[in-house]
């Protein structure tokens, strides 16, 4: 759907009604809902679909095993999986909105590097005790390294929103935002430098990203976080389409930038920083998303793109959970490599469909 242009007297335009996305945006959760059982089934151990209901509804299983497996393994990880892809799709989405930038991620502005230079201050100062830190926590899930990761997320955060209100431009921000992400990367490339070649793995297997490490007691201030920055980002629709109309324009017709900018990167920068400290820095997913998102639902209209949108990363990413864990097998794939194998061809395709990603902002 193309959103308004100008008219030429100045007079205040509106959104003109959404087309009907019931069925979209029911197909997509009917979709969550069948991937979300599926990774509650499917794994190294095959566990009947409706053992699974049984189980979810406070029934027993037939094998205790099962139930174990179910919800103290399998429960977690994908309640975690959905979770981290509807923030990092919400957070892509309004990043690209904000900036006009189609190539435009959840971590343009250093979030992820500021959570990366947290956990690498704590992993690599472990030098040969770095082993013992992944036999003791996991190495996503450890209460230490979350927390490291969230205080550099959240050191990062401040420093962004300290320059948001000195400085007015958007692109002016997003260099700024690239030079914090360059800063902490080279303070980590300094520190893998001098570490120990077993704390220099342990950090790695961190940047590979996992929804494995993530327990019910963190899934208490994780699930939390996410939904407030999702709540966030919900109150920020009306501002994000008007934005697509031009600073300039979005300003004539009352926007408050500031306050605009303040909700729409804080919102964005919250849902980022906290999946990257529980999760790790799941790659590609906050690019691809919201592109996908635009073609199915064939509108630039927030109010259905961004529960779209979000619907759509959850979809994603416990898509790609199941296939990193190869159903069936022993084995488990890099979570990075597996949302860049499934991400990069959506791009592609969209690129080659669109023949310009800034269409994507004007169907």
């Amino acid at each position: 759907m193309a959103l308004p242009k100008p008219k030429a007297d100045g007079s205040v335009l509106t959104l003109p009604p959404s087309r009907p996305a019931t069925g979209p945006l029911l197909a997509l959760s009917a979709g969550v809902a069948v991937l979300f059982c599926s990774s509650l089934a499917l794994g190294s151990v095959r566990i009947p679909i409706h053992e699974v209901v049984t189980i979810l509804f406070g029934g027993k299983a037939h094998t205790s095993a099962w139930q174990q497996i179910v919800t103290q393994i399998r429960l977690p990880r994908a309640i975690t999986a959905g979770l981290g892809g509807a923030a990092l799709a919400v957070s892509g989405l309004q990043m690209q909105t904000l900036f006009r930038n189609p190539l435009a991620g959840p971590f343009v502005l250093g979030i992820s590097a500021g959570a990366s230079l947290g956990v690498a201050l704590v992993v690599l100062s472990f030098g040969a005790g770095a082993s013992a830190l992944i036999a003791g926590l996991s190495i996503t899930g450890g209460v230490g390294l979350t927390l490291a990761a969230s205080l550099g997320a959240g050191a990062v955060l401040g420093l962004v929103l300290l320059v948001a209100r000195r400085v007015e431009d958007n692109m002016t921000l997003l260099i700024l935002g690239l030079m914090f992400g360059y800063a902490s990367g080279a303070l980590v490339s300094v520190l893998i430098y001098f570490s120990a070649s077993n704390a220099i793995q342990a950090y790695l297997i961190w940047t590979f990203g996992s929804f494995s490490g993530v327990t019910f007691s963190q899934l208490v201030v994780f699930a939390p976080t996410v939904l407030v920055g999702l709540l966030i980002a919900g109150c920020s629709i009306k501002s994000l389409n008007v934005l697509l109309l031009g600073e300039r324009y979005a300003e004539s017709l009352g926007l408050s930038l500031g306050y605009a900018r303040a909700g729409i990167l804080s919102s964005a920068t919250l849902l980022a920083g906290v999946t990257t400290a529980f999760c790790g820095p799941v790659a590609f997913v906050g690019i691809a998303v919201p592109h996908l998102a635009r073609t199915l639902l064939t509108t630039s209209d927030h109010r259905i793109l961004l529960p779209g949108t979000c619907l759509m990363g959850a979809a994603l990413t416990l898509f790609a959970d199941l296939v990193a864990r190869l159903p069936g097998s022993q084995v488990t794939l890099p979570l990075n490599a597996v949302t860049a194998l499934i991400g990069a061809p959506i791009v592609v395709w969209i690129v080659l469909r669109r023949r310009t990603l800034r269409a994507s902002f004007a169907s």
